[in-house]
């Protein structure tokens, strides 16, 4: 059901509540459902899923960044909206905002994540269009988009619900998009290995220039 159904809230949350987590992705937003099903994804998208993953917790620990990251939690704004990214991230005085054991976050009692990260190989023109808006609501400081399919990066910073393009990550200072495709395009012909220590010498020399 990879498209947008009008549904009430209660529906939804009853619909989502009685189906298995683990095997769908939900969303609601303006008074529609969004359900994907995670078991026809393949290898390409769980290959640049993990190593986006990767790739940010090896530049901010290298930073010395303090960083919090989730692998398809679930955000909820009760009664209106609710998403779930393939990965997000807080980072810096949010890295410890959420309690460890908390399920369903919620964001009218903790902060929005300050970056989501939507990895898309079949859900491309829904990622630019309504997940986009979905998540100018919600208050997110980021919003990055893997095409996995042209090994290329969208990152927007999102202000006054509202978003623009960026080149350059303003959550991660000094984070250049373009380090990042040139690291996904060079996963295609290499394992993750040995891209993450061509990417560590990029992170590195870029470290030394600001120093």
């Amino acid at each position: 059901m990879e498209t947008w159904i009008p549904i009430s809230w209660e529906e939804f949350v009853k619909l989502t509540k009685d189906s298995a987590r683990e095997k769908i992705k939900a969303y609601y937003y303006n008074g529609c459902m969004r359900l994907e099903d995670m078991a026809v994804l393949g290898s390409p998208h769980s290959r640049d899923h993990g190593f986006v993953i990767g790739a940010v917790t090896l530049f901010t620990s290298l930073r010395g960044l303090d960083i919090d990251g989730h692998d398809n939690c679930t955000y909820r704004k009760t009664g209106c909206a609710e998403v779930q990214p393939d990965v997000s991230f807080y980072v810096g005085e949010n890295a410890e905002a959420v309690p460890w054991e908390a399920t369903i976050i919620d964001v009218d009692r903790y902060p929005a994540p300050d970056v989501v990260i939507e990895v898309a190989y079949s859900s491309l023109t829904d990622d630019h269009g309504e997940k986009r808006l979905l998540y100018e609501s919600f208050g997110v400081k980021e919003y990055w988009i893997i095409d996995v399919q042209n090994a290329s990066i969208w990152t927007f910073a999102v202000a006054d619900r509202g978003s623009r393009r960026i080149e350059q990550s303003i959550v991660l200072p000094n984070l250049e998009i373009a380090v990042l495709e040139e690291a996904f395009r060079r996963s295609r012909e290499m394992n993750h290995g040995k891209v993450s220590a061509w990417l560590m010498s990029q992170f590195q020399s870029a470290m030394n220039e600001y120093l």
